[in-house]
């Protein structure tokens, strides 16, 4: 008899449930899509100086029925298969990375509340200094006051490694 190989990796219920999170962030005005100019001030806001025709690249690549617009099940696809060629975890570990980088804005190789609390003002959250600190004490290990990468990861995958 033969067996039959496992389904391909899809988006499980929690992921999708972040993927609609993260895609309503994009979304600013609400009407269910995301059109160019909701990704460029996003990635903007996020810090990213991303270029007209980079952004055209993305959408382009995004918006497989072609209609100018990205909507939720283009981007839970885009965000299932992201076509690398890398390992699940690998990718987990580069996207890990891309976003520890981005809240790390002096390179330091920490996250500090106040660049915690940068970030998600630029994003629209409304919280205070206060807030991030006890944000950074929860999941600050080594006691230092700042995040590292280790402790970051480990909040991040909840307090798993990341598959492999």
């Amino acid at each position: 008899m033969f067996r039959k190989s496992p389904p391909p990796p899809s988006v499980s219920l929690q992921n999708v449930d972040e993927v609609e999170k993260v895609f309503k962030r994009f979304d600013a005005n609400g009407d269910g899509k995301i059109s160019s100019t909701e990704l460029r001030d996003v990635l903007g806001a996020l810090g990213s100086d991303t270029s007209p025709e980079e952004i055209h690249r993305m959408m382009s690549e995004i918006d497989t029925d072609g209609d100018g617009f990205i909507d939720l099940k283009e981007f839970a696809e885009f965000h299932k298969s992201n076509g690398t060629g890398n390992t699940k975890a690998e990718d987990e570990l580069k996207e890990l990375k891309d976003a520890f980088n981005l809240y790390d804005k002096d390179k330091n190789g920490l996250i500090s509340a106040k660049e915690l609390y940068t970030v998600l003002k630029r994003l629209g959250e409304k919280c205070s200094l206060q807030d991030c600190s006890r944000m950074i004490n929860s999941v600050d290990v080594d006691g230092d006051g700042h995040v590292n990468f280790e402790e970051f990861k480990l909040m991040m995958t909840n307090g798993k490694a990341p598959s492999r």
